[in-house]
């Protein structure tokens, strides 16, 4: 890569690991490790554990960067959507749901542990706290439970007492308006 790596945008890196740039790589770790490490951890509530779904996340966007297709979606998404889909792979196959359900019950709610302290003073991760504050609450709070804390939909239906069906519209009706502010939030910053 001839520009810095501030300097590049997240397609562009992305394009460049799909060609074997390991620079490129590096640069798109050094961009987004802390948030989403901070997200793997939110979910899997163990250091040891987030630190391995993040290389598994690294290794797999080395892997399919060609996959990535902008007319999807942005980079940052494509990366959030691979690490979490990793990192509750991996809570599943542990079958370790009950257990940290319980931990993180029995863990003040309030308390933020030192790498999300970090993933909340990164940039993105206040353009997306601004973004999710404009949510209707209980899209707000549908997206919270599948994206922060793991939980399928069906696990959110039970713990709102709501329909399914119901669960499914929230989730995507806060998808669809958070691309939409995120949107507007990211190309004002180009």
């Amino acid at each position: 890569m001839q520009a810095e790596p501030s300097k590049t945008s997240d397609s562009d890196l992305l394009r460049a690991v799909g060609r074997g740039d390991e620079a490129a790589l590096a640069a798109c770790y050094d961009r987004y490790r802390l948030i989403l490490f901070g997200l793997i951890l939110r979910i899997l509530n163990d250091r040891a554990e987030a630190e391995d779904v993040l290389q598994e996340t690294f290794l797999q966007v080395w892997r399919r960067a060609n996959d990535f297709d902008e007319s999807r979606g942005r980079a940052f998404t494509w990366l959030v959507t691979i690490a979490r889909s990793r990192a509750l792979d991996r809570l599943r196959s542990h079958g370790s749901r009950a257990r940290i359900a319980a931990e993180a019950a029995a863990e003040n709610r309030d308390s933020v542990g030192d790498a999300t302290a970090e993933t909340l003073r990164s940039e993105e991760a206040v353009v997306v706290h601004r973004a999710l504050v404009e949510l209707p609450e209980e899209q707000r709070r549908a997206l919270l439970l599948a994206y922060f804390e793991g939980l399928t939909q069906t696990e959110i239906a039970t713990r709102l007492g709501i329909p399914l069906g119901t669960v499914k519209t929230r989730v995507r009706s806060g998808m669809i308006r958070l691309r939409e502010l995120l949107r507007d939030q990211f190309q004002g910053r180009r």
